[in-house]
């Protein structure tokens, strides 16, 4: 199975990809696009999106003044007479900016994210991924969707150190070339001295907490914490959604305001977890920041910090999940734990998620719509969810083959009419 922005992206004829994820998916994506008949482009940014979809595989270098930047792409895009603009990370300046020249030209934009059902999923979305989503956040439309058993994704094989190689690789590239780029500035530092030593340190930090925190998941599934504590998954500190759809800005001051809210309001018995996340680990360490502030609150014995703990299993014992707008509050649905959004979030329906304040959550979170949650969770899944990694297998991506045969099964069964409909559009309920 595929979803629907996939399919639709497929059926486009001459499309152009901007920058995607560190490593070679864009090259594998443009692959398969060409195994479907059409004309691909791509722009290189930098040295290192270069390493990984070189000049001779149709790029194009953008290496002017981001004055340029408009100008240059508009002629592109209407010269090219291009149909379909692919690119990763819509919160990029770059990216901002064509996202306006293609809307005003009226080529359709395709959007790779993390997967928001994970693992073993990518997230393609038609116009925006996140706060800027398509996905309708009214609850009436999902109860009315009818829903049927869909497939386990097959696994991606994605491990910690394929990761961090690609991300070395990618930074020493961009670093060697950087006089054939002189004008280009990543989202965040990527000096491949600088990158490489945090990478080894985020290796270290990982051993040295699954030492330090080797009893924490045996506490944490104990009986007697069940339904005791509440879970604070966290979010890479440069993560778009906390910088520009939420009121935090940064992680540290979600930190604080959710432990000033629990030190108040929530029950004098409860815990309070925090857990880092994996991709944060080379970046940043809140144990500090965390320690000092519990002390300063009078909470310290009620608060722990955790890694490299077992995230399901943590989910089933949760009395309810707090965050920004992180896809575990996904997760946590799934395993029946109550969830609370801080920011702007497109799973944010109301009746599924809790609707009041912080300080309230603390002691009453409410209960999941299981019903209204496995009807979300399957829409999200047919519309948005490649079975995919961008840094190891993908398994999700077809061969024309494949989608030929799909394509002939579909039109041959009798609501091949009311199927095809819903390809047209990436909001219309689309199980049967």
């Amino acid at each position: 199975m595929i979803p629907i922005s996939l399919d639709r992206l497929l059926s486009q004829r001459r499309t152009l990809l901007l920058q995607g994820p560190m490593g070679r998916f864009f090259a594998t994506l443009a692959k398969t696009l060409r195994d479907h008949g059409q004309t691909v482009w791509k722009v290189n940014f930098n040295a290192g999106d270069e390493f990984y979809f070189p000049e001779q595989d149709g790029a194009w270098a953008f290496n002017q003044p981001p004055a340029e930047w408009p100008a240059w792409l508009r002629e592109r895009l209407v010269s090219h007479q291009i149909d379909a603009l692919v690119l990763f990370g819509q919160t990029r300046a770059m990216h901002d900016t064509a996202l306006a020249e293609a809307r005003a030209l009226g080529i359709t934009v395709y959007v790779f994210e993390e997967g928001y059902l994970r693992p073993d999923y990518v997230t393609l979305e038609i116009g925006g991924v996140n706060a800027e989503s398509s996905i309708p956040r009214d609850a009436a439309f999902y109860r009315r969707l009818n829903i049927e058993p869909q497939p386990a994704p097959q696994p991606t094989h994605q491990q910690f150190g394929e990761v961090a190689d690609i991300a070395m690789t990618y930074a020493t590239e961009l670093w060697k070339g950087r006089a054939r780029y002189p004008h280009y500035e990543h989202h965040r530092c990527l000096h491949p001295v600088r990158e490489g030593l945090r990478w080894v340190r985020g290796g270290m930090r990982k051993w040295k907490n699954r030492w330090l925190e080797s009893d924490m998941l045996g506490f944490l599934s104990h009986p007697a914490q069940h339904k005791r504590y509440m879970l604070v998954p966290l979010q890479v500190h440069n993560d778009s959604q906390i910088i520009h759809h939420s009121r935090f800005g940064t992680v540290p001051n979600f930190i604080e305001e959710v432990m000033a809210s629990f030190a108040v309001h929530a029950p004098a018995d409860q815990l309070l977890v925090f857990k880092h996340h994996p991709l944060d680990r080379p970046y940043n360490d809140y144990r500090r920041l965390i320690a000092r502030r519990a002390t300063a609150l009078g909470v310290a014995h009620r608060v722990h910090y955790i890694h490299d703990q077992h995230l399901p299993t943590l989910l089933m014992h949760a009395a309810g999940v707090v965050t920004v707008n992180s896809t575990t509050g996904l997760q946590s649905m799934y395993h029946s734990t109550p969830v609370i959004t801080l920011g702007e979030c497109f799973y944010a329906v109301p009746g599924m998620v809790h609707a009041g304040p912080l300080s309230e959550f603390w002691r009453h979170p409410g209960t999941v719509d299981k019903r209204l949650f496995a009807r979300f969770r399957a829409h999200l899944l047919r519309e948005t969810q490649l079975n995919a990694s961008f840094y190891a297998e993908t398994p999700g991506l077809p061969s024309s083959t494949e989608t030929n045969r799909r394509r002939a099964l579909s039109s041959s069964m009798p609501n091949a009419s009311a199927q095809a409909a819903s390809w047209s559009s990436p909001t219309v309920p689309t199980l049967k």
